[in-house]
C-alpha cells in the first residue's frame, strides 16, 4: 500500500511538470505559434497525463484527457484549424485538466457543472460522437488483427517498450494506431517475456514485444516520425520486409543497397550492412540510445523538502559559527598581520558561497505561479464579461519556494480586483478612447537583494474621492480627516473596506486587500500603490529573496543590540543640529534635500527608556515604508553590517509589535530583528504627521 501511495505521489509531481508544459504550449499557440512542434508538445503532455492516470483508475481525469487529446490529434493532423475559438476552448480545457488533477490528488469529485460544458465544446469540434474504445483496440491487437496479405513491400517494425515508456504515460496501442494509418498493417505480439508467476509481475516493466508489418510504404521516414518522441525509451528496429531480419534504427534512412554477404569489408554508407549490425554488440545508435535517458534523468532531481530545510538550517548554523569565530578573534586582540585573518576571510567567502548555493536549491522561478495567475485572470474576465489580455514579464525570476507558495492567495485577490474594479467594460473603454481589450501586466524582477512583483492594469485608476467617502461611511476614518493621496490609496488595505456595490463571486464581501497586506507583511515584504486617473493602477510588492538568511544592519538601542533589514534602509544619516527641527514638545523632524521627514525614536517605540544622547549625537536610518513615503528611525549607534540567520519567534511568543524575528550573533547573544513597517505605522508617528502644516505634510508623507 505504501509503495502504491509513493507511486501515486510521483504521478502527481509529474503532472505538475506536465501542466506547466501544457500551459506553455497553449500560450505559444495563442501567440500565433501553432506549428506542428508546439501542438505535438501539448499533445504529449495531455497524453502522458491520461496514460498515467489510467494506471490508477482515475476515470474522470482519463475521460476528459482522452477527449482533449482527440481534439489535439485532429489539430496536429491538420483536420482542424487553430482559430481563436478553438484556441480559447483549448485553454479552458487546460484549466479544467489542471482542476481534475487537483481533484484527484485531494480525492474529491469533479465539478460537472464546469467540466461538462468544456467537454461539450471539445466534442463540438469533433462532430458526432464516435469514440474508439482503446481497451477493445488493445484486445484486437493481441488477437493479431489487421491482416492483409495482398499488398507487397513495406517495413517490419519491432519495438519493446521499456520501464520509462510506461512510467511517462505512453501507450503501445496509440503507437500501433498511428502505424496503422501509414498503410496496411499486420500486428503480432511476443508474450514469452511475461512472468510465469503473478507475484513476479511489475506494472512498469516492458514484457511485451510488438511487431507490426506495414505494407505500401516506400520510405521509413513516416515510421520514424511516429517514434520520434519515444525512440529513446524503447528498443526499436525497422527493417524492409524484403531485406531479412536485420535492424535499421538510424533516422531518415532510405532503403539501403543490399550488400553481398561475401564482402566482409565495411561499406562507406550511412547505414551499416545487416551483417555488421548483427556482429556488433553495441553499435553507435544503441550507444546514443543509452546516453539520452541518462542525460534527461540528470536534469531534474526530486528531493524531500524536509531534507533541504535541514540543510538550510545547517548552513545557518555555519554562518553563526563564522560570526562566533570572528568575535573570538577580535577578543583575542591578535595583530592584523596574522595569517588567521586571511584564513577567516576565505572562510567567510566559502560560507557565503555555500549559503547562496543552498538557497538556490529552494529557489524556483515564478513562472508556474504566473501561469496560475493567468488562468485566474481568464476566469475573472469571463465572469465580468471583459476582454483582458494578460502580459507576463520576468517569469524566470527565482525566489524562495516558500515565498512563491504563499504569494498565490495575495496575487489572486489583486488580479481579481484589477479586472473587476480596475479595467473598464469594452463599451466604457471605447467611450474613453481606449482599445476594447484591457491589458493586465504581471512582472517580476530582482532589485537590491529583493524581488519586486508588479500587477499593473490600464484601467480607470483609483477613484480617490469615492474611496474616501466609503471609508468615512464605514467608520474607518473621521469625516474631517485630512489625508494625502497616498494615504487614501492605502485605505484599500483597511479591514472591511470594499468599493463593490453588490456581493459577487469576485468581490463585495469586504475581504481581500486586507488579506493581501497581512500576507505580504507576514513574508517580510511591503506593498505600494501607484495610480493615474484614467490610465491605470500599479501595485508593487517587494519581498525578500529568501526567508532564512538576510543582510542586516547591526544597531544598538538602549543598550540592546538589534538588527534592521538592509532592504528597508535607504541611507544612514548623522544629522547636524541645523538638520533638525522641533515639532511640538517632543517630536522632531529631519530636513534632508529640502524635504522634512518625521523622526521615530526606536527606543520609545519599543517601550524602552529614552536615550541620554541628543538627536544630533545619534544615528538616523532613513527608511521607506508603505505607511509613510520616508521616515527616519533614530538609533544609538551602528555596529556592523552582516548576514544573519532569521529565527521565527511566532510559535513561542506570538506576534510582537515592531519585531519580525530574532537571530543569534557571534557572541552568542540573541538580537531582535526590527520590522520597519510596523515601527513606522506605530501610534507615536501619527501625532507628528497631524501637527504638520499641510505644505510640509506633503513632503513628509507623499513620495
Amino acid at each position: 500500500m505504501a509503495q502504491e501511495s509513493s507511486i501515486l505521489d510521483t504521478f502527481f509531481e509529474e503532472c505538475e511538470d506536465l501542466i506547466v508544459a501544457l500551459t506553455e504550449g497553449l500560450e505559444e499557440m495563442r501567440d500565433g505559434n501553432a506549428d506542428d512542434e508546439t501542438v505535438n508538445a501539448v499533445f504529449r503532455a495531455v497524453h502522458s497525463i491520461k496514460g498515467a492516470a489510467g494506471a490508477f483508475a482515475l476515470d474522470e481525469l482519463v475521460g476528459f484527457a482522452h477527449k482533449f487529446e482527440t481534439v489535439l490529434d485532429e489539430l496536429r493532423s491538420h483536420k482542424l484549424t487553430a482559430d481563436d475559438g478553438l484556441l480559447r476552448t483549448l485553454q479552458r480545457a487546460g484549466d479544467i485538466l489542471a482542476d481534475l488533477v487537483d481533484d484527484a490528488r485531494d480525492q474529491r469529485p469533479a465539478n460537472r457543472d464546469v467540466v461538462d460544458p468544456v467537454l461539450a465544446e471539445l466534442q463540438g469540434f469533433l462532430g458526432p460522437e464516435e469514440e474508439a474504445n482503446v481497451e477493445e483496440f488493445v484486445f484486437e491487437a493481441l488477437s493479431l488483427g489487421f491482416d492483409d496479405d495482398d499488398v507487397e513491400g513495406g517495413y517490419t517494425v519491432s519495438f519493446t517498450p521499456g520501464a520509462e515508456f510506461y512510467a511517462t504515460g505512453n501507450d503501445p496501442a496509440l503507437i500501433i494506431s498511428a502505424l496503422k494509418e501509414l498503410g496496411t498493417a499486420n500486428v503480432t505480439v511476443d508474450t514469452t517475456g511475461l512472468p510465469t508467476e503473478f507475484g513476479d509481475f511489475q506494472w512498469d516493466k516492458g514484457y511485451l514485444t510488438w511487431t507490426v508489418e506495414i505494407t505500401g510504404l516506400t520510405t521509413d521516414l513516416p515510421i520514424h516520425e511516429v517514434f520520434q518522441f519515444v525512440d529513446d525509451i524503447c528498443a526499436l528496429s525497422i527493417t524492409p520486409i524484403d531485406a531479412g531480419p536485420s535492424a535499421i534504427d538510424l533516422p531518415n534512412i532510405a532503403e539501403p543497397e543490399p550488400t553481398p554477404p561475401a564482402e566482409p569489408e565495411p561499406i562507406a554508407s550511412v547505414a551499416p550492412p545487416p551483417e555488421a549490425i548483427e556482429a556488433t554488440p553495441a553499435p553507435a545508435p544503441k550507444k546514443e540510445e543509452t546516453e539520452r535517458p541518462a542525460k534527461k534523468a540528470a536534469n531534474t532531481l526530486r528531493v524531500d523538502p524536509e531534507r533541504v530545510d535541514r540543510l538550510i538550517n545547517a548552513v545557518g548554523e555555519l554562518i553563526i559559527n563564522q560570526s562566533v569565530i570572528s568575535q573570538r578573534l577580535q577578543e583575542a586582540a591578535l595583530p592584523n598581520s596574522s595569517e588567521i585573518f586571511a584564513d577567516l576571510d576565505d572562510y567567510k567567502l566559502l560560507a557565503r558561497e555555500i549559503q547562496e548555493g543552498v538557497m538556490a536549491i529552494r529557489a524556483q522561478p515564478v513562472k508556474p505561479l504566473f501561469q496560475r495567475m493567468m488562468r485566474i485572470a481568464r476566469e475573472a474576465a469571463d465572469a465580468t464579461g471583459k476582454d483582458v489580455e494578460v502580459v507576463t514579464e520576468g517569469e524566470a525570476t527565482e525566489v524562495d519556494k516558500t515565498v512563491v507558495e504563499r504569494l498565490a492567495d495575495p496575487l489572486t485577490h489583486m488580479i481579481r480586483n484589477a479586472i473587476d474594479h480596475g479595467i473598464e467594460t469594452p463599451e466604457k473603454r471605447v467611450a474613453a478612447g481606449k482599445s476594447r481589450q484591457g491589458t493586465l501586466r504581471l512582472s517580476a524582477s530582482q532589485r537590491a537583494g529583493s524581488i519586486v512583483i508588479e500587477i499593473a492594469d490600464d484601467g480607470a485608476g483609483l477613484n480617490r474621492p469615492r474611496i474616501r467617502d466609503i471609508a468615512i461611511e464605514k467608520g474607518l476614518i473621521p469625516s474631517d480627516a485630512v489625508l494625502t493621496d497616498q494615504e487614501i490609496d492605502h485605505l484599500l488595505f483597511a479591514p472591511g473596506f470594499s468599493t463593490a456595490a453588490e456581493v459577487t463571486n469576485l468581490s463585495g464581501r469586504g475581504v481581500g486587500m486586507d488579506v493581501v497586506k497581512t500576507a505580504i507583511t507576514a513574508l517580510g515584504g511591503r506593498i505600494a500603490i501607484s495610480t493615474v486617473p484614467g490610465e491605470g493602477t500599479t501595485f508593487s510588492i517587494t519581498l525578500p529573496l529568501t526567508l532564512a538568511v538576510m543582510d542586516g544592519m547591526i544597531i544598538t538601542v538602549g543598550g540592546q543590540t538589534m538588527v534592521v533589514p538592509i532592504s528597508s534602509i535607504l541611507e544612514t544619516v548623522r544629522p547636524s543640529p541645523g538638520d533638525l527641527s522641533k515639532l511640538g514638545l517632543k517630536s522632531e523632524l529631519l530636513r534632508i534635500r529640502g524635504e522634512y521627514v518625521p523622526i521615530i525614536d526606536l527606543a520609545e517605540q519599543l517601550g524602552q527608556p529614552p536615550s541620554d544622547k541628543t538627536m544630533a549625537e545619534r544615528v538616523l536610518l532613513l527608511i521607506q515604508t508603505e505607511a509613510i513615503a520616508q521616515c527616519a528611525i533614530a538609533v544609538d549607534d551602528i555596529f556592523d553590517q552582516r548576514q544573519v540567520v532569521v529565527k521565527s519567534m511566532h510559535n513561542n511568543y506570538g506576534d510582537i509589535d515592531g519585531v519580525s524575528g530574532a537571530t543569534i550573533l557571534g557572541d552568542g547573544k540573541i538580537a531582535l530583528i526590527i520590522d520597519p513597517d510596523a515601527i513606522a505605522s506605530g501610534p507615536a508617528v501619527a501625532p507628528q504627521l497631524t501637527q504638520l502644516p499641510e505644505g510640509d505634510l506633503s513632503h513628509a508623507r507623499a513620495s
